[in-house]
């Protein structure tokens, strides 16, 4: 089916591949363009927004890496949205791609544009037509609706260059950069506070002038201890990892290690989660619309009951009491979606125990103590792999479940997914900053 599409994926309009081997520098610079360009257009206000518009998404605005109110409202969803729709396709074998092959990843991608640049226009459409971004009047809508598709597009592309050109994907680039904005102001902003006037909108700011008048609310500090917490939680959880011990058989005396980190999966079922019920959340305000409210109700760009409001995030310890049937609820499907996700990165990625085992033969690498084969290094990765990746997907599960309900600064789930972004960005410019200094290393790595 994808090989009948292929003239039209070759006609999309696509950023160019690299023609030789890009440099350190040049990876720095492109990244820092597109992280400043994303900064800058989050800047851009929607011209014919109501201004009594409320982000019926804000729960989730962290993953979408997207400002609510700008032309980037949508952020990277259409992106993660159409990546959904094809790992479940894949996953299901609706789909028959084997994406270590160039061909299969070649129709991957461009399937995966294709679906984004659709998902752009729906979910332009959808939000605006439906009211999650309501317009001034009538005759702004479809105004609103080429923006929001424009800003979607833009992003769409600034995602390919980094993934080209830079360090990383554009992503998860946006998503670290909008969750650390966001954790600085909520933390420093010494402007005064919509809801309570003369009281800085910041934690800190406002702690402090509570110190001052002598009556100290500490209640202002626990987003903070909590982003601190989480943020240690995670770097302690990404160092953690199981070594397997290998060997050279064509270099006699040559030892290493195979590191498989608790956190196989990364961040991805996160991500992929929470777009998953975003698009939940925008399915509900379509359906209500059209008069058949199956997913649940929404009422002032919330929901209240039904399918949508049960997947909607708890953001207070204290809806552990006053709810805890939504609490419950979201907390195990959420984890189990998140089990779902890793497990089915993890094939589609390559990093399943066949595909580990086929790399480390095909290197000629071995277990001291084990026979060199393919079939007795895929019976020792299964015995690892599939457990450390259900483990991994449930504990960032729990983990963003947990920071989410504590309220910290940045919300749960952005500040475990920077964390981890942040930490894979770190390692791909150190390896990146190594290749470059010693350039036999980057031969020997095949690069």
């Amino acid at each position: 089916m994808l090989e009948k599409l292929q003239p039209l994926f070759s006609i999309l309009p696509q950023v160019a591949n690299p023609d030789r081997r890009i440099s350190f520098n040049d990876k720095l610079k492109w990244t820092a363009i597109m992280l400043v360009l994303y900064f800058f257009l989050a800047e851009i206000n929607l011209y014919g927004l109501s201004s009594v518009a409320v982000d019926q998404f804000a729960s989730l605005r962290a993953v979408l890496a997207g400002n609510f109110g700008s032309i980037l409202t949508l952020g990277i969803g259409p992106i993660v949205s159409a990546s959904i729709v094809l790992q479940l396709l894949i996953g299901g074998k609706i789909l028959n791609l084997d994406l270590s092959k160039h061909e299969d990843k070649a129709l991957f991608q461009g399937a995966q544009k294709l679906l984004a640049l659709i998902f752009t226009i729906f979910e332009a459409m959808v939000m605006v037509l439906t009211g999650a971004i309501a317009a001034k009047s009538a005759q702004y809508t479809w105004i609103l609706i080429l923006q929001l598709t424009i800003g979607g597009i833009l992003v769409i592309f600034m995602d390919e260059v980094v993934s080209k050109w830079g360090f990383g994907s554009g992503v998860g680039l946006f998503i670290a950069a909008g969750v650390a904005e966001e954790i600085i102001v909520g933390a420093f902003n010494i402007l005064p506070s919509p809801s309570t006037p003369g009281v800085s909108a910041g934690k800190i700011p406002a702690f402090i002038q509570s110190v001052a008048a002598g009556t100290p609310t500490f209640d202002n500090l626990i987003p903070v201890f909590s982003l601190i917490i989480v943020f240690l939680v995670v770097v302690y959880a990404e160092s953690m990892r199981i070594e397997i011990p290998l060997s050279s058989g064509r270099v006699k005396g040559a030892r290493g290690k195979y590191p498989l980190k608790f956190i196989y999966a990364s961040n991805m079922p996160v991500i992929l989660a929470s777009a998953l019920f975003l698009n939940v959340q925008l399915f509900a305000n379509l359906f209500q619309k059209l008069g058949f409210p199956i997913l649940g109700t929404i009422e002032n760009g919330r929901a209240i009951n039904g399918v949508a409001y049960m997947l909607t995030a708890p953001t207070s310890l204290d809806m552990v009491i006053t709810d805890p049937l939504h609490v419950t609820v979201y907390a195990v499907v959420f984890i189990l979606v998140c089990i779902l996700f890793a497990w089915i990165w993890v094939e589609l990625s390559n990093i399943g125990p066949k595909a580990v085992a086929k790399q480390l033969h095909d290197m000629g690498m071995q277990i001291p103590g084990f026979r060199s084969s393919r079939k007795q290094f895929e019976k020792i990765m299964q015995k690892y792999i599939p457990v450390i990746t259900i483990l991994g997907g449930a504990f960032v599960g729990l983990l963003a479940f947990v920071a989410d309900l504590s309220g910290a600064l940045g919300g749960g789930t952005g500040v475990l997914l920077t964390v981890g972004i942040v930490y894979k960005l770190y390692e791909e410019i150190a390896q990146e900053q190594l290749m470059d200094m010693h350039p036999m290393l980057r031969k020997f790595l095949g690069d």
